[in-house]
């Protein structure tokens, strides 16, 4: 008898891990990071650190690249993508607070098509001097081009990008002309500022910063409140007398439609991401400053910026296809 009734007992313990186990793998779902740029560039490498980061909060997280559009490809396919909490895009803030100003036709709207999520990081801009140009600062830089208006050249990653805007609002706030010559990527606007085809180039401090130790290029400035920690010998430019303060972020969105209560996950588990001590050492060491921020306070930083920028890009002119 007492062997039946264990028997008889082992049949509905199977049948509840039948049941159980399954459930259970589905607690947690899965999660995929779109990043419109290609492999081995800074947003790519920030997004293979959120998956680390973030492989304890769900069954797997993967890293999708659609490079093409400057990220637009990237964004359109994640504002059709079902509004599960399961697919998200990670971008630096140009296409969220540039595009809108910049393009004739986007097929997005960056306000409403999206969830905000989380804030990663920010970070900031360096104004970078070729080897060959006779300056050692921004003040130096800002003489030159006064007492030869028209003549001097700074490169950008391409024509309405975040550096190309820099430059211009650089110009608008230090009163000194600048021409502005677009490259395919910081890559070849690298190799034209070493090639001495240009004087000047305005570009995300990690992109120059080992040519800068080597004495390759000098970066003569930065664009935060203050100074890079990867460049901590380089002054801001308020403290050379330009009254300009300008940095970008990285943020983390989803399509629109998110029940709030799936937003609220995602922003609580990328906010906790960006805050555990190994994550937030490496986001430094590339010189980002974490943040981790809930859904409200991204929004609230994108409006702040679409409005920042309106005014220099209409300065400009500039209107893209």
């Amino acid at each position: 008898m007492q062997r039946r009734s264990l028997a008889l007992c082992a049949l509905p313990l199977a049948a509840m891990a039948c049941i159980t186990l399954p459930a259970l793998a589905q607690d947690k779902p899965p999660l995929k990071i779109v990043v419109g740029f290609p492999p081995g560039g800074s947003a790519d490498l920030l997004a293979r650190l959120m998956a680390e980061g973030l492989k304890n909060d769900f069954s797997q997280v993967i890293v999708e690249n659609k490079p093409g559009a400057a990220g637009r490809i990237a964004l359109g396919l994640v504002k059709r993508a079902p509004a599960d909490g399961q697919t998200v895009v990670l971008l630096p803030s140009g296409p969220m607070v540039l595009f809108p100003h910049v393009y004739k036709k986007l097929d997005y709207d960056a306000v409403n098509d999206f969830t905000p999520i989380s804030l990663l990081a920010n970070f900031q801009f360096s104004v970078v001097s070729g080897a060959g140009v006779p300056v050692k600062n921004v003040k130096d830089m800002i003489a030159r081009a006064k007492a030869e208006p028209g003549k001097g050249t700074y490169g950008t990653p391409g024509q309405g990008s975040l550096p190309h805007f820099m430059g211009v609002m650089f110009g608008q706030k230090a009163g000194a002309e600048l021409n502005h010559v677009p490259f395919q990527g910081g890559g070849p606007a690298n190799t034209a500022l070493l090639g001495g085809h240009i004087d000047y180039k305005f570009d995300v401090v990690t992109e120059t910063a080992e040519l800068h130790r080597a004495g390759k290029v000098r970066i003569i400035g930065v664009t935060g409140s203050k100074r890079d920690p990867q460049v901590p010998e380089v002054p801001t430019l308020q403290e050379q007398g330009v009254d300009m303060v300008a940095t970008a972020w990285f943020g983390m969105y989803g399509p629109a439609g998110l029940k709030p209560e799936v937003r609220d996950m995602l922003s609580a588990a990328v906010a906790k991401a960006v805050r555990t001590p190994a994550l937030k050492a490496k986001l430094i060491e590339q010189g980002y400053e974490p943040v981790g921020s809930t859904s409200a306070e991204l929004a609230a930083a994108q409006a702040a910026d679409l409005k920042r920028w309106e005014g220099p890009i209409k300065a400009t002119g500039v209107q893209l296809d």
